[in-house]
């Protein structure tokens, strides 16, 4: 497991040890390529890796009084989201060539098919991985590589807190991670959800932007300050 923060990082990794998990943890910042890359490639190394989830993000976007996201904030989510993710797959996908097996599973969103007007960095992060992760199952398919992406909804989580507005169709870590494992087990190349969301947000770019515009006025929002 790799983080930022030593304090949440131990945490997480206590409860993984609680229910029978071995644990090996890395206190690197997605945003440090050297960092990252060496202590992926090292486990690698130790412990081939089969499966491989890359599901860190942040969010950032409109705040309360309107304003929208600084260039900083949004070179940020972007490094973070979309490169951090492709600098974590780089690192094990020359050992699952290699061995021919493995499986990568790159956490997109909804927001990747259905941009959020108040989310742009986070939409563009997620529009990205969603096509590299499509463009990389096609690539490494003949290798025996599987490249899954998952396009969630709201799921419960410290992100999702710091979104300040109505989470509709909003379902718990646990259930999410029952319908990721699912999908995997099927080698489903986008498995996304809620089903009825996912449908939408297929088909969203067929409407005319006032019917867009209309139809997710009730689901604006903005960001807590950071902090919060």
């Amino acid at each position: 497991m790799v983080g930022r923060d030593p304090v949440r990082l131990s945490a997480v990794a206590a409860d993984a040890r609680a229910v029978g998990a071995t644990t090996q943890e890395g206190l690197v910042d997605l945003r440090d390529r050297l960092a990252l890359g060496a202590f992926l490639t090292g486990f690698d190394a130790e412990h081939p890796v089969d499966l491989l989830i890359a599901n860190a993000g942040v969010l950032d976007g409109r705040r309360a009084d309107g304003k929208l996201e600084d260039v900083d904030g949004a070179r940020r989510v972007i490094e973070i989201n979309l490169l951090g993710a492709i600098d974590t797959l780089h690192a094990i996908l020359p050992g699952m060539r290699q061995r021919r097996r493995g499986h990568i599973v790159l956490v997109s969103s909804l927001a990747a098919l259905s941009p959020l007007p108040d989310a742009p960095a986070y939409s563009a992060s997620k529009a990205g991985l969603l096509s590299y992760g499509q463009a990389l199952r096609a690539a490494v398919a003949p290798e025996n590589v599987r490249v899954s992406v998952v396009c969630p909804g709201y799921v419960e989580s410290a992100m999702t807190e710091t979104h300040i507005g109505n989470h509709p169709h909003k379902i718990g870590a646990p259930a999410a991670a029952r319908l990721i494992d699912s999908g995997i087990s099927r080698n489903k190349p986008i498995i996304g959800f809620p089903r009825h969301l996912y449908i939408l947000s297929l088909i969203s770019p067929l409407f005319p932007e006032f019917v867009t515009r209309l139809a997710t006025k009730g689901i604006r929002f903005h960001v807590a300050p950071k902090g919060d």
